[in-house]
């Protein structure tokens, strides 16, 4: 029998957490330093539990180091809160780049892997369109909640809601997937 991973993507959620508390319990520069240090925390826990960290959580870090420094110096959290705009903005423009080049980012880490993919090429290629323009329109959704709803709102939406917007996508996907590769063996 294998034993499971944690799930190690909760370590996420700490900094969000972190600001949140502190926010309601405290005042907005420690909420910030708070989150900052998590935030680095985050990684370094990170490290020591999986041997290395991912470019996605370096991203994440630095994003929450530097946003957090502009919510210092301009005394306001909404740069923090920011962050993940900015992250879904980022892996969405790097996907929009791969799928510009004529590249699949999914098909060839199944290559690379030495998998055989299950789906033919195409298939991930419109799949990963599709997250892309998921990833844009929920970092739009997330700068608009940073900006006009409470702390707590964004909490949600940046830790449960993301996890819950995205199943609601994939289910979607995978509808569209079995429509679209059935229109394809015609």
């Amino acid at each position: 029998m294998t034993k499971r991973a944690p799930p190690y993507f909760l370590l996420s959620f700490i900094p969000a957490l972190a600001y949140w508390l502190l926010e309601t319990y405290s005042t907005m520069e420690i909420a910030l330093v708070g989150g900052i240090v998590l935030g680095i925390l985050e990684m370094l826990l990170e490290k020591k539990f999986t041997g290395h960290v991912h470019t996605l959580s370096k991203l994440n870090v630095s994003l929450i180091v530097i946003l957090g420094g502009i919510s210092l110096l301009a005394q306001e959290g909404i740069w923090f809160k920011l962050q993940p705009t900015m992250t879904g903005l980022a892996v969405g423009a790097f996907l929009l780049y791969q799928k510009v080049k004529g590249q699949s980012i999914m098909y060839q880490m199944l290559i690379d892997m030495q998998q055989t993919p299950p789906l033919p090429r195409v298939a991930y290629e419109k799949m990963e369109g599709h997250i892309c323009l998921f990833l844009f329109l929920f970092a739009l959704y997330m700068a608009h909640i940073a900006i006009n709803e409470t702390t707590a709102r964004w909490l949600f939406w940046k830790t449960a809601g993301f996890y819950i917007a995205f199943g609601g996508f994939m289910l979607m996907e995978m509808i569209y997937l079995r429509w679209f590769l059935g229109r394809l063996k015609k």
